[in-house]
């Protein structure tokens, strides 16, 4: 009960007498010494944007032993890290829901410099993180409590239209609840062997959400792709742990499945003549957008060697996304690199399908290269153990 007494408010409560032999008689005020108690750790999601070009404002270290562990070492004042809650000590348990506590530094430097515009964090403060270590807690089980037991990835599912049977699914209207729609698949039709399943709930579609679309408006989408759609989807158990955790549904944070255009990577060594390719900066369609153009491979070039084939688009240099620097930029990046350089490429049809999706053609590329690195590269990876993102 509440009482107030001149200018100061008074909280009346009911009093306790603590007798020795019998303890504190406050089950509120009881505290329990019994080490076998659980820990109970909460992390957090932190989400992260920027514009193309910029940094996302924070300093990430490898915390652990050969670059294992991740921890954010400094942020940015002002920065967009900063603005989403992400401070110093905080230790980074997954990027875009994959876990990453086992993951090599090099590795989630790559995935976060290649996730484009959008980055998702879980992470656990300092102090919680290290009492998880001194009490033996395994933080996967800590991740699995958070995210749900059958919290699953939402998919993005490319599906090929079959000259017979079509798409291979329908779509169901929530009644009662406009702009969404549950799909319905053809057993062995085309969405189902794309990755798509009945009952899953259908968030985007060709790079727009459905949630502002009337079905009409998406049967003319799809009458629009004659040949393939491409689907955000997830199912209804993962959607209650999406939604409970306040974590949006993207497709950053997807699975791809039968997507038809990969990026490529590419690991030149210089020769007598150098690496045998001209870089241009172009303009590309009639958005007049400036890209980087690989030209005039030479013959037996260690470009030509490597698979490179003139007018293909230079993605990243090393871990650099490329799109959005200069062309001195890369110049200087491919320089530096000595007398080897990794370039991430991809031909400019594959590009816009991606520009339509409206994500990076580098947030699903995984390197071939990177399972077999030399013990040279991984020598040099092990002293560059912090990174400004």
């Amino acid at each position: 009960m509440k009482t107030q007494t001149g200018s100061r408010d008074i909280w009346d409560v009911p009093r306790f007498t603590f007798n020795p032999k019998e303890g504190i008689d406050n089950p509120a005020l009881n505290i329990n010494d019994d080490d076998d108690d659980p820990v109970v750790l909460v992390p957090r999601i932190v989400h992260l944007q920027r514009l193309e070009g910029q940094s996302f404002g924070f300093s990430l270290r490898g915390s652990g032993p050969e670059g294992w562990g991740l921890e954010v070492s400094e942020v940015q004042v002002w920065s967009q890290a900063e603005q989403s809650g992400l401070r110093p000590g905080d230790r980074v348990l997954e990027v875009n829901e994959e876990d990453v506590t086992n993951a090599r530094f090099e590795k989630v430097e790559r995935k976060i410099k290649f996730c484009g515009c959008n980055l998702f964090l879980l992470v656990l403060r300092k102090d919680d993180y290290e009492q998880a270590g001194s009490s033996g807690l395994d933080l996967a089980s800590v991740v699995k409590s958070f995210k749900g037991e059958y919290c699953h990835k939402p998919r993005l599912c490319h599906i090929i239209r079959n000259p017979d049977g079509g798409l291979g699914f329908t779509l169901i209207s929530l009644e009662g609840h406009r702009g969404q729609y549950i799909v319905s698949t053809e057993s062995g039709g085309a969405a189902e062997r794309a990755g798509v399943c009945s009952g899953d709930k259908l968030i985007c579609i060709n790079g727009t959400r459905v949630s502002s679309l009337t079905l009409s408006a998406i049967n003319r989408t799809l009458r629009k792709s004659p040949d393939s759609v491409t689907v955000l989807v997830i199912d209804g158990v993962s959607e209650e742990c999406f939604i409970k955790r306040k974590m949006p549904i993207v497709p950053e944070v997807a699975e791809c499945f039968n997507f038809p255009h990969r990026a490529k990577t590419m690991n030149l060594s210089k020769g007598k003549d150098g690496y045998g390719f001209v870089l241009r900066q172009e303009k590309m369609g009639s958005s007049h957008k400036k890209v980087h153009v690989l030209r005039e491979v030479d013959s037996c070039s260690p470009a030509e060697e490597a698979g490179m084939e003139d007018g293909d688009l230079l993605l990243a240099v090393n871990t650099e996304a490329a799109e959005s620097l200069e062309h001195d930029d890369i110049v200087r990046l491919i320089r530096q690199s000595g007398d080897r350089v990794s370039l991430t490429t991809m031909s400019r049809g594959p590009r816009d399908f991606y520009r339509q999706l409206g994500i990076s053609p580098l947030l699903f590329h995984q390197d071939p290269i990177e399972a077999s690195e030399s013990a040279e590269s991984c020598d040099a990876h092990k002293q560059k153990m912090e990174v400004f993102l």
